[in-house]
């Protein structure tokens, strides 16, 4: 597509997007400054983290643009734990090994599975906060889940995830839109790219079919709808969440 702006314009309010990355890693950073300029809200996002305040999710935090995040973890981002201790932000924890699974489940069309993680915690049990309201009790809490024993070991049951849409970022991808991801960058983004009924993906360098051997690709164009290139500027956008350097 021309640019990102055409990308996203059908995103409604309300819709259920799917963001790829870990921290600042591998985000879409243009496609999310793309849906923040186009004004989608009361959004469910369904991502690893949040961003960091200012960067990323943590910009559609600012805007109030969401109003639902599943996530498996709520530090770095100052916003995103004032909004949800405030009362003003659902939020849904999830642990992070369940949450990929999620993802990766409801991509290969299997709508619930068995897991060990969370059993005997509040997440099996129910009670879990997802909002809090304005006094700090607890306004909305999970519901028990389903737990079963195989083998002699409980597993709790958990529904997998699909969404309206995907956003993610890889570093190469031909025009029917396989797939190649930098380093760490390929951390959430091919399951998230695979949750999405329309998966759309900001590259930073967009090469003609066959010119990526098949045995390089990490995400099949099958999975993805939309394709943009970034400018060298946009690609080159990565910030660093935390730096540490010698004295």
């Amino acid at each position: 597509m021309i640019s990102a702006a055409e990308a996203v314009a059908d995103i409604n309010d309300d819709a259920s997007i799917a963001v790829g990355g870990f921290g600042l890693v591998g985000i879409p950073s243009t496609l999310i400054q793309a849906l923040l300029d186009q004004g989608a809200k009361n959004l469910t996002v369904v991502s690893n983290n949040c961003g960091i305040d200012g960067v990323g999710l943590g910009l559609l935090l600012e805007a109030r643009r969401i109003a639902k995040v599943i996530a498996s973890y709520v530090g770095e981002n100052k916003e995103f734990a004032r909004q949800f201790l405030a009362g003003e932000l659902e939020v849904e924890l999830t642990p992070q090994g369940t949450l990929a699974e999620k993802l990766r489940a409801g991509g290969a069309g299997i709508p619930a599975f068995y897991t060990p993680a969370g059993v005997g915690t509040l997440l099996a049990d129910g009670g879990l906060p997802y909002r809090y309201a304005t006094d700090g009790s607890i306004a909305l809490a999970s519901k028990p889940k389903e737990v079963r024993t195989f083998g002699g070991t409980e597993y709790l049951l958990e529904e997998s995830i699909t969404t309206d849409f995907a956003l993610i970022h890889a570093h190469t991808v031909d025009r029917f839109g396989n797939c190649v991801f930098n380093l760490s960058a390929q951390n959430f983004n091919p399951i998230v790219a695979m949750a999405g009924r329309i998966t759309i993906v900001e590259a930073e360098h967009v090469v003609e079919a066959g010119e990526i051997d098949p045995a390089d690709i990490h995400l099949p164009g099958i999975y993805v709808h939309r394709v943009i290139a970034l400018t060298p500027a946009q690609a080159a956008n990565k910030r660093i969440e935390k730096l540490t350097v010698r004295t």
